[in-house]
């Protein structure tokens, strides 16, 4: 309600007209965000592949940037359009702390609930207890280990806090007044899934695969980023709170665990970095 400018609750549209030539404007925005959030990972010319750590070091920096800048993206929309809310930019965004534990509890319950069969899939996989598991989550060295795993800050850190702050927190404050909410929870998603179309460049570029197997690979990813999109984006309005909680660690640390639809699971050890989810 906050960011459809006082009108209506919930999870309805509340009624919402969007002025003449919002829309257009509204929608650019995102777009031109996507963008740049995704052409800033290709500042950089190297042949070296993504995974490489000086890659991911100028990425870091690259996506960095650009999400400190994405809130004066917003600002200058809001200047532009004329779009005024009685908020602060930042409590637009849903950077405050005003209910920060129920939007934190709740979400991570539900995601819970979403990624049970994942969940029970490591539990019958790996040969820990819960005793076992206590420890590891509170043992240094553990997380010594992931802080010091380049690739675990980028996909469990990095990408996570920066693809939030502009998929969600900027871009769904410039949709809500155009589309309204329950349109903006469809919307916003397809905005954050085809930004993942450009892994396609470097699996082409490196030969990682055939070209068939490739592009269903990435019309796989882009369907499950979309969901996931639509569900942090119905938690970001029905809790007001940008998702820096720990539901939006859970999915993104999950993600990569969906049980194999062609493959049995696998009774391999999980790595000690690839086991904190489970803990969490």
């Amino acid at each position: 309600a906050t960011m459809a400018g006082g009108g209506g609750g919930g999870g309805g549209d509340g009624g919402l007209r969007p002025r003449p030539g919002l829309c257009p404007v509204s929608v650019a925005s995102c777009l031109l965000l996507a963008c740049g959030y995704v052409g800033s990972l290709y500042v950089w010319r190297s042949r070296l592949p993504r995974d490489h750590p000086t890659v991911i070091k100028r990425r870091f920096t690259s996506v960095l940037v650009i999400s400190a800048l994405s809130p004066l993206w917003v600002w200058l929309w809001r200047q532009y359009t004329g779009f005024k809310t009685g908020p602060s930019l930042l409590m637009l965004m849903g950077v405050h702390s005003e209910g920060i534990f129920a939007a934190a509890c709740f979400p991570l319950l539900l995601t819970m609930v979403l990624f049970l069969g994942p969940l029970i899939q490591l539990l019958m996989d790996y040969s820990w207890d819960f005793n076992d598991g206590l420890k590891m989550f509170l043992d240094p060295r553990c997380w010594g280990q992931c802080l010091a795993d380049i690739r675990w800050m980028r996909n469990q850190v990095v990408a996570p806090l920066t693809e939030e702050l502009v998929f969600r927190a900027c871009m769904l404050p410039m949709l809500v007044p155009c589309t309204g909410l329950g349109h903006a929870i469809a919307t916003c998603p397809l905005f954050f899934g085809v930004a993942h179309f450009h892994h396609v460049i470097e699996l082409l570029k490196f030969r990682q695969g055939t070209v068939a197997g490739i592009f269903l690979s990435a019309v796989f990813q882009f369907s499950y980023t979309a969901v996931f999109g639509a569900y942090t984006a119905f938690i970001f309005i029905r809790t007001g709170q940008c998702e820096f909680n720990p539901s939006c660690f859970t999915c993104r640390c999950l993600l990569p665990q969906l049980p194999s639809l062609l493959e049995p699971p696998s009774s391999q050890s999980l790595d000690r970095p690839g086991a904190l989810p489970l803990v969490l």
